[in-house]
């Protein structure tokens, strides 16, 4: 077995911990995959924005990152390399708005090593008592913007789930560390969950705030942690109004949009009912590639130089 301590360094002593009657959570989102519209990061942002407490963990970086597929930035002055900003892979102890302890571990998603930064997190785990961890993630889906999020839930154990997710059956998925990192730790009995947002595919490489919310709204209920969500959500509110604006200019888009609340529509009502998913009203909609350069100007207008996205 690998030797987790060659891969992380735990803080000795963590009294904050001590007067919980259960173990703290452990809340754990890392850059790289499985984001789209970066909601995942938004809700790490807004989290460390609230409390960006003291590394109790970090993990030894060298071992888990590529440096070459993702290129730290540095800073040249004008004949002198003066700043290097290094990747960092840390557990930091945050509190929520009521004063709770919790842990979130955040940075880039390893490179390599899964099993080994897997046997870390455990000692993580293990060490700081962690009763549940819980992960955050997105992905592109066919949906509208103008619905509610949707969310896939997860977990190691069935009574962990918040809903039935829409999935029946089974899917093969591309695999992630925090993914492995769930699975890891369901098999060495350390109850581990998490929610995947489902992010419209015409906006998923740009920020969308409403996912990132309604995700934090979801780990509040499983955890009974709270935050101040109001600036996440004005965020959403205002990048729906932006895509609305922008959809506007675009009959296509617009058929697109509606034909995705269609579905969207006629797979709750079915779930209301008990019945069948039945097949959205069928409508002359555009092929895939009849819709790719319209895509693509209306995502280069939401890429606004002053918008103040990322």
């Amino acid at each position: 077995m690998t030797e987790p301590a060659r891969y992380v360094h735990i803080v000795d002593d963590v009294p904050e911990l001590d007067d919980l009657e259960q173990g703290p959570v452990l809340i754990h989102s890392l850059d790289g995959f499985l984001d789209a519209g970066n909601a995942a990061a938004i809700a790490t942002k807004a989290l460390l924005a609230q409390s960006s407490g003291r590394v109790v963990a970090s993990f030894e970086i060298d071992a888990f990152y590529d440096y070459r597929a993702r290129r730290p930035p540095m800073t040249f002055s004008e004949s002198r390399y003066e700043d290097y900003d290094p990747p960092r892979l840390v557990v930091r102890l945050n509190h929520d708005s009521l004063g709770t302890p919790y842990l979130l571990l955040h940075g880039p998603e390893p490179d390599t090593h899964w099993e080994a930064f897997a046997l870390a997190v455990r000692a993580v785990v293990e060490k700081l008592r962690v009763r549940l961890t819980v992960s955050m993630g997105a992905v592109p889906m066919a949906v509208p913007h103008t619905r509610p999020v949707m969310l896939t839930n997860h977990a190691t154990q069935a009574d962990l789930l918040l809903t039935e997710n829409i999935w029946k059956g089974q899917i093969r998925v591309p695999a992630s560390a925090q993914a492995l990192l769930e699975m890891r730790l369901g098999g060495w009995g350390h109850p581990a969950m998490g929610f995947v947002a489902h992010i419209p595919h015409y906006v998923a490489q740009f920020d969308y705030p409403s996912a990132a919310a309604t995700m934090l709204e979801s780990v509040e209920v499983v955890t009974g942690l709270e935050w101040d969500l109001t600036e996440v959500e004005a965020a959403g509110a205002a990048k729906m109004v932006e895509i609305a604006a922008q959809i506007e200019d675009s009959a296509e888009v617009r058929d697109v949009v509606s034909g995705l609340e269609q579905q969207y529509d006629a797979f709750h009502r079915s779930e209301e009912d008990g019945d069948a998913l039945p097949l959205a009203e069928e409508k002359n909609l555009p092929t895939g590639e009849e819709l790719g350069a319209e895509f693509e100007r209306f995502l280069a207008g939401l890429d606004r130089p002053n918008d103040g996205q990322e």
